[in-house]
């Protein structure tokens, strides 16, 4: 069986990692959603720098860990009959997903421990702070040239075209924890073939529930290990 899983906000939210979405999806009096452009940033970089740098070191202070559905889908890969019949596609910046054992992740949405030159593209491991004076190694020592390696709002997603292969082929798609409402991730159900059985996970209904087969309302944690678990039993029986 091929399979692919999507994951957003809301497993990583379970992790005690904030979504900055609806409601009080505020961070030091700001719009967090409005800080994640292109424009915040040529606004005033010192400002966005200072945002991912909380949510870095939020990441890395030791105080947030996978939880039991990182590690269901981490089982639920090393289960699989090869690595490329498993593809954990996430939306995600964070690296929950590789800390509990995944080996096939794709951000589309970038990831906090990077960060990228904005006048080469180089993109480089990054776990300490960015800021207007963080000098680049790529550009001749010019400073304020790194940038968060972070798709924002109206950029377009990493690996959409693997993202696409992956899902035209698989046998069944599973969507944990996503609004539904970010796009093209929102969509990515329609890649799926006919026969895909089409899985959603969420505690309350997406804006994109009608794209799929079946919904299943919970968290990620009550819902996606024994979810796994059943699909391995039903592998296990042939």
């Amino acid at each position: 069986m091929n399979i692919v899983v999507l994951t957003g906000a809301g497993i990583s939210a379970e992790s005690g990692l904030p979504t900055f979405r609806g409601p009080g999806g505020l961070w030091n009096g700001h719009s967090a959603t409005a800080l994640a452009t292109p424009e915040a940033f040529h606004r005033d970089p010192g400002l966005v720098h200072d945002f991912y740098n909380f949510r870095r070191r939020m990441l890395n202070s030791g105080a947030i860990a996978p939880n039991p559905a990182h590690t269901a889908l981490a089982e639920l890969e090393k289960a699989s009959d090869t690595r490329s019949s498993f593809t954990l596609l996430t939306q995600n910046v964070d690296n929950l997903h590789e800390r509990a054992g995944s080996q096939n992740v794709v951000h589309i949405h970038g990831e906090l421990n990077k960060a990228r030159c904005m006048d080469s593209g180089t993109v480089i491991d990054w776990t300490v702070d960015l800021s207007t004076e963080t000098v680049s190694p790529f550009n001749a020592g010019r400073p304020g040239r790194l940038r968060p390696h972070i798709v924002w709002f109206g950029e377009v997603p990493l690996h959409l075209n693997l993202a696409e292969r992956a899902i035209s082929g698989c046998d069944l798609f599973l969507a944990i924890g996503t609004s539904g409402v970010v796009w093209p991730a929102a969509g990515m159900v329609q890649w799926a073939p006919a026969h895909c059985r089409t899985v959603l996970v969420n505690l309350e209904p997406p804006a994109n529930q009608q794209l799929f087969s079946e919904f299943l309302p919970g968290t990620a944690v009550e819902i996606v290990p024994d979810f796994c678990q059943r699909l391995l039993a039903v592998a296990e029986k042939g």
